[in-house]
């Protein structure tokens, strides 16, 4: 072979050769012609030739283009190999892959071929080096092949998501059956599957199912057709999530369908753990008792529960906390349960938390989990609830994190974010408000703002520019970073300037000025009282609400009252829904974010927004919920010029994330840029 410049300025070129003895000339006649077509037809495939003939491309580039052209190159009298300087004896030839996956029980069986020119290398053996981004593979008679670079791509999640036994193929788990289709839709893959299967894959009409004989109650349309879909994925023995809107009646769905399982004894007389936040117990039996009379219910629940299995034979439904599910597992875990259900399953989102491994190890024909904010921090929330309803859907935790969290969160990667939709999308069922409850009045949100007081103004600013100092000083390295580094500073300076912008004896108990925002709010109060309007009062500070409480003593106004201590939060629920002359309901925001049903109010205060929009839509849907037969009106009191203000703006113009994933304080200080910070403290 001759390494000759393109295009010869003559029709016969000479090279000399030179061995120990001699000298060699060699006369190579050309054609101009014949040599340009060459190049033309090489240009015509996509390679960028130089003028002298040459192409530089990186290296997956390369083989990609050889792998794609080299048969037909040789076909046209064109000699494909490595270089004599190679570092490797590389193949360069064509390369094929053929996978077939064919239904098995609840699984799928995939078996494959790799072909590299004449040698066949079964599928399997590549999966390490798709998993670990390995390029090179040696083939028996040592030559290295470069593995295609879309292949990386294609089968990343088959190999993941699949499970290898001692010799078994490769298997897939019944819920992968949208990878599956994903496969043999883009022609990855050759798919066998039941007819059964097949109307799953084609969600082929989720069949209306009649309901139980037992029921007391009617149904909305989109409830009804949540039914059908909880008896749908039941059909095929998938865990689903039920994640609509809160007030949207999750419960009263579900309840239906345990009382048709009651019925037509498919529970075979076991019965269904319903695991709960503690203080939603009562709901749970209250709504059952109205709805499912029928269901034998037993609170597993207290210091002195019974610890004995053999007693929940006489139950259909067995309601306890996730406390007492990390209390008692194995004892939990001894027992068959037809369904493990958990509300508010958010409570399982950090995997690593011993809620989430306890819970795990619960035994259930059946799993289901619901949740009105199935992400409330991270991406990485969906893995330990999707994992729990369907073992080794999203594949392992770090690759997860590594295929998903990172792009999505980091990236705002919009592929792997549809990647991701698509998983889970058969198993979660989710509508909001807006698409099915067409009886809930319009709610209006407000935005109050409330100048500080002069003495309220001094007292911010002073705290305003400690904290920024330091963090800046910090952030310039002119400082050593303080002990959690300037996060925490930043975050114990923001929660500062809140507790100031709400009222200074929050952040200094021997301030004894007024503040502009409480001399608002009772205003507001008063004025909405004395319209007979009844009004539910939240803030995340429970000293917020003491200073409110003192005002309405002060004033002589009646209120309902709910903390974290509240003992009987029921009873209190109770006294303002049914008491027309109890006008005011204060409630702290962490407290009250689950479970509660206020649609006496029609008005809904909070008093110290923040940056996590999913716990303020939790309190206003406390009182605009089905039933309400009012317009809501929703009032946000924010103090002017402050950081509440602020984080408004900064909500409006950057954090779009944070009303999808990113909702804790932590999280959002995690991806403030220093221009972020200096505005807030600004």
């Amino acid at each position: 072979a001759y390494d000759l410049p393109l295009t010869p300025p003559r029709p016969m070129s000479v090279q000399l050769e030179e061995d120990a003895d001699s000298y060699i000339f060699r006369r190579l006649l050309r054609s101009a012609k014949e040599e340009n077509d060459r190049a033309d037809e090489l240009r015509h495939r996509g390679l960028a030739l130089d003028a002298d003939g040459h192409a530089m491309l990186p290296k997956a580039e390369a083989f990609r283009w050889l792998h794609d052209n080299a048969p037909a190159l040789g076909e046209l009298g064109f000699q494909v190999q490595g270089g004599a300087s190679a570092s490797q004896d590389y193949f360069i030839g064509p390369v094929r892959v053929e996978v077939g996956i064919e239904e098995r029980g609840d699984w799928f069986d995939v078996r494959g071929t790799v072909w590299f020119g004449e040698f066949a290398v079964p599928f399997i053996r590549l999966r390490p080096y798709i998993l670990q981004h390995r390029r090179e593979y040696r083939l028996p008679n040592g030559q290295v092949a470069f593995i295609p670079d879309e292949w990386f791509t294609d089968y990343l999640e088959l190999f993941a998501f699949a499970e290898e036994t001692d010799g078994q193929p490769l298997a897939l788990r019944r819920h992968h059956l949208s990878l599956v289709t994903d496969l043999e839709n883009d022609n990855l893959a050759t798919v066998t599957l039941t007819r059964r299967l097949e109307k799953l894959r084609d969600f082929a009409a989720v069949e209306d199912r009649p309901l139980p004989v037992g029921f007391r109650g009617t149904l909305r349309p989109y409830q009804q057709a949540g039914y059908n879909w909880l008896r749908f994925v039941q059909d095929y023995h998938l865990g689903g999530c039920l994640a609509d809107d809160m007030g949207l009646g999750k419960s009263v769905q579900t309840l239906v369908m345990l009382l048709e399982r009651q019925e037509s004894r498919a529970s075979q007389g076991a019965a269904t753990l319903l695991v709960l936040p503690t203080s939603l117990v009562y709901n749970w039996m209250a709504e059952a008792r109205k709805f499912t009379p029928s269901l034998r219910l037993l609170a597993y629940t207290g210091t002195y529960r019974e610890k004995n299995v053999a007693q929940f034979a006489d139950y259909d439904i067995v309601l306890t906390s996730y406390g007492i599910v990390r209390l008692d597992t194995d004892l939990l875990a001894s027992y068959q349960f037809d369904y493990v259900i958990l509300d508010e399953s958010q409570a399982i989102k950090n995997p690593s938390s011993t809620t989430a491994q306890a819970v795990r190890q619960l035994r259930a024909r059946h799993r289901l989990i619901l949740t009105g904010t199935p992400v409330e921090n991270s991406t990485m929330d969906l893995w330990s609830q999707m994992t729990f309803i369907n073992p080794g859907l999203l594949g392992t935790q770090a690759f997860f994190r590594k295929e998903f969290v990172k792009p999505i969160e980091k990236n705002q990667d919009e592929s792997r974010t549809k990647k991701l939709h698509a998983l889970i999308k058969p198993f979660v069922l989710r509508r909001h408000k807006a698409q099915v409850a067409s009886e809930l009045p319009e709610k209006t949100e407000h935005l109050s703002y409330c100048p500080l007081t002069e003495e309220q103004q001094q007292f911010y600013e002073e705290t305003k520019s400690f904290y920024r100092n330091k963090i800046l000083e910090t952030l310039e390295g002119h400082t050593p970073t303080p002990a959690g580094g300037t996060q925490l500073l930043l975050l114990q300076g923001l929660t500062r300037l809140r507790q100031i912008a709400n009222h200074p004896h929050l952040a200094d108990q021997s301030y004894e000025g007024e503040s502009g925002k409480m001399r608002e709010i009772l205003r507001m109060i008063r004025s909405v009282v004395s319209e007979g309007h009844k009004v539910l009062v939240f803030s995340q500070f429970v000293q917020h609400l003491s200073l409110v409480r003192a005002g309405l003593d002060e004033r002589q106004l009646a209120y309902a009252y709910l903390d974290g201590h509240t003992r009987d939060r029921q009873a209190e629920v109770e006294r303002f829904q049914n008491d027309h002359d109890l006008k005011i309901f204060l409630i702290s925001l962490k407290a009250g974010g689950v479970g509660l049903n206020l649609t006496a109010a029609d008005y809904v205060f909070i008093l110290d927004p923040w940056w996590n929009p999913a716990v303020e839509a939790q309190a206003i849907d406390r009182a605009h919920r089905i039933g309400q037969q009012r317009p809501v009106f929703v009032y946000k009191f924010i103090s002017q010029g402050t950081v509440e203000e602020k984080i408004l703006a900064l909500q409006r113009r950057k954090l779009q994330l944070v009303s999808d994933l990113i909702t804790t304080d932590e999280a959002v200080i995690k991806s403030l840029t220093r221009e972020d910070i200096e505005e807030l403290l600004g």
